[in-house]
């Protein structure tokens, strides 16, 4: 069978001198030089670079021809484990239950509410599927409403760009009011009185720079700027305290944070700053008690501990401790009730919810056995109330959630997560296991397989990796996993350095110049995994995105031969380009996470020894799909597509290299819930395709 013929893209040399380095990229090109005004209407891509890109989907598309059959099953597989139907635990606030719920067939959520304690007297706030019809792209980034329950908000993106217009419904009326708010970063809050709503600007580099208070019936002429912050590095955010007795205003990058509260009673106050700005310091504050919890990285916390200070002098010279740091024990964060304050922590890679009774100050934590699961908490709308729900999931135990009295211990299960078309939690087992890394640290790996499955080698395998900004990839229950290990597939989850799951120290151990940790252990974690019967080389599919899409990059440079596949989703691979490129929304508050190669020799040298494509070079690299979208302003569709041209022409196997972009989304690519799956059935249809040693050589005929 004559296979497609891929597109060649064109070269045109770019020298670039740089702290007296020069380097050339031929595919610089692509690159649209009014990539802003793409990211808000990709329409007007220039004309050569769409023919392009429209190319390499074409060609993606015709190699996995053979595969349609498939991705159809897989899609509908992965479909038939979701409650079409289902809707959300209601969270009581005041008179009403508010809760989510999904119409069968609906790709968006419904917002609803009814009288508290009750099941009847649904009133709809605003349905997302409705408003979502005839649009190409659509993604609710946030709603809520006002405390006085009089409103309704609620942020929308339609290019997939993350520029949001924010829309506030009068609930008395069932009217949208006028005048939306344009260019919002897509979070916001209201003042306690119902009077104002604060939210922040998303500026032309689409970096979240100014708090802006407007009156909830009042226009853009009406808009007060509350803060500027004047650090491009720094992303700012508005919030309130969960006792609604103060506004938060927060500005930070990856390793400095700072604070300002506004006093909820007064709420066209002055921000008042918490502490100064010093860098490395990251704090962030609750309210509780008549005081301030703060939790912090101050004196070397590595793993973060709590201070209180008081509440008219929150400054650091006031701060005591009272949580202190424990190494290994990282505090992750925590939440105020008016009775109980609660903190969740990280311990080996492992999740603990502890409580402290106010009366007593003495703790308590949620007792869980299980050998790799994950627990989160969902603090609701109320402060005082003695029930805190939170959910237990592991890699094979759907969620549950609980409703937890913490003043007597007991716990009631609320609700489980429903899969219709079946899960039995006993056809499955989940192990944890340990790499040993070049340095000898302990690299925690996450196994889920079907029981039985041999451990000789025989089974593919996907592995999984991420290792950036402290992020952890958390032991959790996945509709879609379960469609290869289903298959016989092992899937595994390497927690390398630059994640948090360990503690912030395991983060701090993979960024910056320790960065090449992240892909020694996820090289470490495959060899391992071999060692142990659970793969074998040349039959592993590595799999990351964004900053995981990074660490793909760089571990196809460094082993080819251990894999079989390769996916880049949304891939961070030119690091060298975007981190020099000052225009870009997220370079300036990236400098703490990678270096400055503008003004630091050292990162520019050390980022040129890993950035993926400044190292693609002739190698027999293994199949390996890149994706991205067209209006993504995190990591810009140019990514991938360079990557994907400069791959093409070195690779000295006959496996494919092939690109997909998503056209008319960002980076989370397409928003619908059952639409994003079938770009996950294209992954994993990849996946099962690059298992076989003739994909790209021959045609073949895909698993079943």
């Amino acid at each position: 069978m004559t296979l497609p013929t891929p597109p060649i893209a064109k070269t045109e040399p770019l020298s670039t001198e740089q702290l007296g380095r020069v380097r050339v990229d031929d595919y610089a090109w692509l690159k649209d030089a009014d990539w802003q005004k793409v990211m808000r209407d990709p329409t007007v891509i220039r004309a050569d670079i769409r023919e392009y890109l429209e190319a390499e989907n074409a060609y993606t598309k015709a190699m996995l021809a053979p595969t349609e059959a498939l991705q159809a099953t897989l899609f509908e597989e992965m479909k038939g484990r979701i409650k079409e139907d289902d809707s959300s635990l209601p969270q009581p606030d005041g008179p009403f239950d508010y809760y989510v719920r999904y119409a069968i067939g609906g790709q968006h959520p419904i917002y609803a509410r009814r009288p508290r304690g009750s099941e009847a007297g649904e009133e709809i706030l605003i349905d997302a599927d409705a408003l979502s019809k005839g649009k190409p792209f659509f993604n609710l980034a946030s709603a809520g409403h006002s405390p006085d329950h009089a409103l309704f908000a609620w942020a929308v993106d339609e290019q997939g760009s993350e520029y949001h217009r924010i829309y506030i419904k009068d609930l008395a009326t069932g009217e949208t009011l006028p005048n939306s708010i344009e260019s919002a970063e897509g979070g916001f809050v209201f003042s306690p009185d119902g009077q104002w709503l604060f939210w922040v600007f998303r500026d032309e580099n689409a970096r979240p720079s100014k708090v802006f208070r407007r009156p909830v019936h009042g226009s853009a002429a009406d808009d007060v700027m509350v803060y500027e912050e004047p650090d491009e590095g720094m992303f700012v955010h508005v919030d309130e305290t969960r006792s609604r007795a103060y506004l938060l205003i927060t500005a930070g990058d990856h390793e400095t944070s700072t604070a300002w509260l506004i006093p909820a009673a007064d709420p066209t106050a002055e921000p008042r700053i918490v502490e100064p700005r010093t860098p490395g310091l990251m704090y962030s504050v609750e309210h509780w008690d008549g005081r301030f919890i703060i939790h912090t990285n101050a004196d070397g916390a590595i793993d973060f501990k709590l201070v209180s200070a008081p509440e008219d002098a929150p400054g650091r010279e006031n701060w005591q401790d009272w949580i202190p740091h424990r190494p290994g024990h990282f505090i992750m964060g925590a939440a105020a009730f008016s009775e109980h304050f609660v903190r969740v922590e990280r311990i080996d890679a492992n999740h603990h919810i502890v409580i402290t009774d106010r009366a007593s100050l003495t703790d308590r934590e949620i007792p869980i056995a299980e050998e790799a699961y994950a627990l989160s908490i969902d603090t609701g709308y109320e402060y005082a109330t003695p029930v805190l729900r939170y959910i237990y999931q592991s890699p094979t135990t759907p969620r549950s959630w609980f409703d937890y009295d913490m003043v007597t211990g007991e716990r009631t299960l609320r609700k489980t997560q429903e899969v219709p078309s079946g899960h039995n939690p006993a056809d499955y087992v989940a192990k944890r296991l340990y790499a040993t890394a070049p340095d000898g640290e302990q690299v925690p790996i996450t196994i889920l397989m079907k029981a039985g499955t041999p451990l000789d080698g025989s089974a593919p395998m996907l592995l999984y990796g991420y290792g950036s900004y402290g992020l952890s990839m958390d032991p959790s229950f996945s509709i879609r996993s379960l469609s290869l290990v289903d298959r016989g597939w092992i899937w595994a989850t390497a927690h390398v350095r630059g994640g948090s799951e360990k503690g912030w120290g395991w983060f701090l151990g993979g960024r910056g110049m320790q960065k090449a940790h992240t892909f020694t252990d996820f090289i470490a974690s495959a060899e391992h995994l071999v060692g142990e019967g659970y793969g074998a080389k040349g039959r592993i599919v590595a799999f990351g995105g964004s900053a995981g899409g990074m660490l793909m990059g760089a571990v196809a440079n460094l082993r080819p031969d251990l894999w079989a596949g390769v996916i880049g989703a949304v891939p961070f691979v030119d690091v060298l380009n975007t981190m020099s490129d000052v225009t870009l929304p997220l370079t300036p508050p990236e400098w703490p996470e990678w270096g400055n190669p503008l003004t630091d020799p050292a990162a520019y040298d050390y980022i040129l020894s890993y950035s993926p494509y400044d190292n693609v070079a002739p190698r027999p690299y293994p199949a390996i799909l890149a994706t991205g979208g067209l209006s993504d302003p995190r990591v810009t569709y140019w990514e991938p597509a360079k990557w994907a041209a400069k791959l093409r022409v070195n690779t000295t196997s006959q496996r494919p290299i092939l690109l997909k972009i998503n056209m008319e989304a960002g980076h989370q690519g397409s928003a619908g819930r059952f639409e994003s799956l079938k770009e996950v059935a294209l992954d994993y249809a990849f996946a099962i395709q690059a298992i076989d040693p003739g994909f790209g050589a021959q045609s073949a005929t895909p698993e079943e």
